[in-house]
């Protein structure tokens, strides 16, 4: 494990693995980079993988107030740290994060994108605020356990997984995350795709779904590509929300791995 600091002074823990051109693992809600361990080990025989813990989350610090120019600030050391330019892959709201980053003009050679969870209509527009709203409600009171069934729910968690995952390992541990879900809330905003900043990433794009996700998550990555200039976009066959570490690293290292800094 290897620390940086980030500008407001937050440590950022990561592993660095592999060689060749640097990629940094961006993960989702409710994930700490125990969780993208099998992804970066398949990446690992083609790239330097940096897989790190968010702000707030596992090995890493936190400072408050949040704000999502600060998880950007994150981004940046980690570039720093893979020699001053680097691509990203982010998972679910991890992807938006990394495409923040990419519209902030960070030095991102690539930036491939995994089911990035965008609202394609007005109803999940307004339950994605309600949720905010609720979900902040929740944790300042405390209630973190709630507040991650809350989070399960709104994902789409059906009622039978969400007790099962109670009475799993788990669940200790997300409960421990349960505040960085007001951060991954504060990315997403209104679920919405931002057009105007997605229109600034100059980074070669590719965004990606699985044949198997529900038909939104598809709709949202094919409209979230036509956003950004240039942009590919593409269905990978068989897979759902939690892609296989095999299937996604080939499509990275085949479209991305000859991208050096």
């Amino acid at each position: 494990m290897e620390k940086v600091m980030s500008a407001d002074g937050t440590v950022i823990a990561f592993d660095q693995l592999g060689q060749g051109p640097p990629i940094i693992l961006v993960a989702g809600a409710s994930c700490a980079r125990a969780v993208g361990v099998p992804i970066a080990e398949a990446l690992t025989p083609h790239m330097t993988v940096l897989n790190y813990d968010r702000r707030g989350r596992g090995d890493s610090s936190d400072t408050h107030p949040y704000a999502v120019a600060r998880e950007v600030e994150d981004i940046q050391v980690l570039i720093d740290a893979a020699g001053g330019a680097a691509s990203l892959l982010g998972l679910s709201s991890g992807a938006v994060l990394a495409a923040e980053a990419a519209a902030h003009g960070l030095p991102v050679e690539s930036l491939i994108m995994w089911e990035p969870p965008f609202s394609i209509d007005a109803e999940a527009a307004q339950r994605s605020r309600a949720y905010a709203r609720r979900l902040s409600e929740l944790l300042d009171g405390g209630r973190r356990d709630e507040a991650l069934t809350l989070f399960m729910r709104q994902v789409g968690m059906p009622e039978e997984m969400i007790e099962g995952a109670r009475r799993s390992p788990y669940w200790e541990a997300g409960v421990r995350l349960a505040p960085t879900l007001a951060y991954d809330a504060a990315i997403m905003g209104d679920g919405t795709i931002p057009s105007g900043r997605f229109a600034r990433i100059e980074a070669a794009t590719l965004v990606l779904a699985g044949s198997q996700s529900p038909e939104f998550m598809r709709v949202a990555a094919a409209r979230a590509a036509a956003a950004i200039p240039g942009a590919g976009h593409d269905i990978l066959d068989g897979q759902d929300h939690n892609v296989a570490a095999d299937v996604i690293a080939s499509v990275v290292v085949a479209r991305f791995a000859d991208r050096r800094p």
